[in-house]
């Protein structure tokens, strides 16, 4: 059976939609790191920041002095021009990806998903024969790169399997009553059944476009869907390049030779004996999507709603689940004074950060601990600081996100839960808010 298994996997296929796919991938990130830079948004991202929030696995990351900062994102802009045009590939790759990932991993408030995402498909197309020169590649290969795509679709449909999203249309609801000022569709936006369909539409759409994609009756169909979706997508939301680098990943689940037949055209490769995958390189990439598949459900291990505790919410591909707006303020006390004090987060923090911030427990956490090293930096030791963080989730009614209790020094922030986050809220979404409903409140 494992003869059989690997003898399907080494058969050699076409490289040039694996060839294609890097040059496309390496243009739209050479794009969006010029964008970033020529927009201004190095600096509140990256030079801007007091204070910065860090990774529990990654608090050794290096900062960079804010002279560096630009020239690190002009450099992995080059290297995924580079990249993109085939020049050394596997090099070019390589420092795309480090200095992507630094970019990545510099503060907790700047994470989105698609950033996570570059980072394993620039990893992914660095390390898998990707170059014209090669001609063919073995079968895994490209089914390694689908299998990434496809995680991406089926976990984001898996998030939405829940009431907010099917049964309440939240966070959509939100979404569209604030853009019914939309040229041509906004009419549209302010009709209450538009977030109804939009959201089942979403759900059905991530939970099975892979399955579409993959039978090759339904398979140009399914792709048509899939860019309507994702341009849609990218019109009502401000979600940067997400929609331009699903909708080019996607096009791996054609034939590995389809770029030759649509639009290249060279020779096609001459047809090599297979080569087995060797068994640690078979139980490397078995490891790796093992990973794939179980780390995004770590949350299903954890107490509590992920939505509200954020606990496992990180690198799991729950996009657009959840709409948080909340306010924190800091109680710190010196017990042996007596002397208290309240702080507000802006004193350390930028205004993005703290809308980011403001929703998620462990950085509440972070900024706590700061806090009071920042007191002791001043003379006044051994303070006590506890958060009065109050939130709303998905249009729902504030409520207390943390145990206002509780002194957060004395807490360490665990992958494995957060005891001192309060229960979420049981009732269910409030409705979104529609300006032309405001003449039956007069």
């Amino acid at each position: 059976m494992l003869g059989r298994v690997r003898a399907k996997l080494s058969e050699p296929v076409d490289v040039a939609s694996l060839a294609t796919l890097r040059t496309v991938f390496g243009l739209l990130m050479c794009a969006g790191l010029v964008r970033l830079q020529l927009t201004g948004w190095v600096e509140p991202l990256f030079t801007a920041p007091r204070f910065t929030f860090t990774y529990q696995a990654f608090a050794w990351v290096p900062h960079l002095p804010a002279a560096w900062v630009s020239a690190v994102v002009w450099g992995a802009a080059a290297a995924a021009l580079a990249f993109a045009l085939d020049v050394y590939p596997r090099v070019s790759g390589a420092v795309f990806v480090v200095l992507f990932a630094w970019l990545q991993l510099f503060d907790v408030t700047n994470y989105l998903n698609h950033y996570y995402l570059a980072v394993l498909l620039g990893a992914l197309l660095t390390l898998l024969p990707t170059s014209w020169r090669q001609g063919q590649v073995p079968r895994w290969a490209v089914w390694l790169v689908r299998f990434q795509v496809g995680v991406v679709y089926f976990y984001a449909g898996l998030a939405k399997l829940g009431s907010d999203w099917l049964l309440h249309a939240q966070p959509l609801s939100i979404w569209f009553a604030a853009r019914t000022e939309t040229p041509l569709l906004g009419p549209l936006l302010a009709q209450p059944w538009a977030a109804y369909a939009a959201a089942w539409f979403g759900f059905l759409n991530d939970l099975t476009i892979v399955a579409w994609l993959s039978w090759r009756r339904t398979r140009p169909f399914a792709y048509l869907v899939l860019v309507l979706f994702h341009t849609l997508t990218f019109v009502f939301f401000d979600i940067g390049m997400f929609p331009f680098l699903m909708t080019a990943a996607a096009l791996v689940f054609f034939a590995p030779d389809w770029p030759r037949r649509f639009f290249l055209r060279p020779p096609r490769p001459t047809v090599a004996a297979s080569r087995l995958i060797p068994l640690p390189l078979l139980i490397a990439v078995g490891a790796f999507c093992a990973f794939q598949v179980l780390f995004p459900l770590r949350d299903l291990a954890l107490p509590g709603d992920v939505l509200w505790n954020e606990d496992g919410m990180r690198w799991s591909w729950k996009v657009m689940v959840r709409e948080k707006n909340g306010a924190v303020a800091y109680r710190v006390r010196q017990p042996r004074t007596g002397r208290e004090w309240q702080v507000n987060p802006s004193a350390w923090l930028l205004p993005r950060q703290a809308n980011e911030m403001s929703g998620q427990p462990d950085l509440i956490l972070q900024l706590a601990h700061h806090v009071a090293q920042d007191f002791a930096a001043r003379g006044i030791a051994d303070v006590e600081v506890r958060a009065d963080a109050w939130v709303s989730l998905n249009g729902r009614a504030p409520k207390p996100l943390i145990d206002p209790s509780v002194d957060l020094t004395k807490v360490a922030d665990s992958a494995w839960g957060s005891a001192w986050v309060l229960p979420g809220p049981d009732e269910g979404p409030l409705p979104a808010f529609r300006p032309e409903e405001a003449t039956a409140w007069r």
